[in-house]
């Protein structure tokens, strides 16, 4: 097989593995449904990746790679950002269903490459800690995190969205509101929060990267 096949190959694959995770997350995804959509044989999904699992991984890579673009790091404007990270997970429902698949596959046990993503969010903590002038400690991992829950919640759990806030969230108005709400409330919760080193402060994961490639993932 040329190069070119062999990329054409591995393309085609993760065209075809998204879907499939998507629709049926790592462990309800199938080998043979994946290289059937693929129209290859199932050897070649071994033979490019390995596993099911590192061809999960490499699918949600690729898919995050996609909107990098619109996940910078915390600005001063914080509740902008978070707004920019509510727009980019409306825009990306794969992402979310990957991630939330991810989740319930991993548990709480190590993710693939958890060093180099941990890396990532250091990058985001020091850059939310600078925007604010606080130290980049475990205080600033947290508001991150919660942050990061404003713009993701209603789209992780689009069911409750609808519940809690009624149909309207659903249509182009009520997403608009909704978005302004959270970004009102983000910056509303940076101006009041006490920003108090708790014990063993850090980032929660001992790494203080500055490394860029934080705007692979949420």
């Amino acid at each position: 097989m040329s190069p070119r096949d062999s990329a054409a190959t591995r393309r085609k694959l993760l065209e075809a593995g998204r879907e499939e995770f998507a629709e049926h997350g790592i462990a309800g995804g199938r080998i043979d449904r994946i290289a059937e959509r693929a129209g290859v044989n199932k050897e070649r999904v071994y033979g490019h990746f390995g596993s099911k699992e590192k061809l999960f991984q490499a699918v949600l890579e690729a898919v995050k790679a996609e909107h990098a673009a619109s996940l910078p790091r915390p600005g001063e404007d914080v509740g902008e950002w978070v707004g920019r990270l509510y727009d980019a997970h409306a825009a990306n429902g794969t992402m979310v269903r990957l991630l939330m698949w991810e989740a319930l596959y991993f548990e709480d046990r190590p993710l693939p490459e958890d060093g180099a993503r941990s890396d990532v969010y250091a990058a985001k903590v020091l850059a939310l800690a600078g925007s604010l002038g606080v130290e980049p400690d475990s205080a600033a991992a947290m508001s991150l995190l919660s942050l990061i829950g404003m713009g993701a919640w209603p789209f992780a759990m689009p069911h409750l969205a609808r519940l809690v806030v009624g149909p309207r969230v659903l249509t182009a108005q009520g997403s608009a509101d909704l978005r302004a709400h959270i970004v009102a409330m983000a910056n509303a919760a940076v101006r009041g929060v006490e920003h108090t080193p708790a014990a063993g402060s850090g980032t929660g994961d001992g790494h203080e990267s500055e490394g860029e490639g934080e705007s692979q993932q949420a």
